[in-house]
């Protein structure tokens, strides 16, 4: 099943949010992504319904197929963006390119990056 740039955001933005030890609700990703309340609703819904994420009592909780692809996306972001800042890109420049490419770069070109970056640390 083929999984949509959207949808890795909020996943994304789920495993973020969670890692701070609090639980998640659906207006703590309307602030972190500052979309609108009935967009993340209608996402919200279409996660659960794709089964990577439950909601109980207004909680939101990674399933572990959820969880697998939002801690792809995620460690993807983090070594993009270290990777172009340890270039010399501006931090917040950095971390903006990242978002983008960690959705478009292939497997076989990011496990490059990967396997040059752990040859160069």
């Amino acid at each position: 099943m083929k999984v949509y740039e959207s949808e890795e955001n909020y996943l994304e933005t789920i495993l973020v949010l969670s890692l701070k030890g609090e639980p998640v609700r659906s207006i703590d990703i309307v602030n972190k992504l500052e979309f609108s309340k009935p967009s993340v609703s209608i996402a919200m819904k279409n996660l659960r319904e794709k089964k990577y994420i439950v909601m109980d009592n207004g909680y939101i909780t990674l399933t572990k197929k959820g969880h697998k692809i939002a801690q792809a996306v995620y460690e993807r972001h983090i070594i993009i963006s270290d990777w172009l800042i340890s270039l010399g890109v501006e931090r917040n420049t950095a971390i903006q390119d990242a978002c983008k490419m960690e959705h478009t770069l292939s497997e076989k070109s990011f496990s490059v990056i990967k396997r040059h970056i752990a040859g160069v640390l």
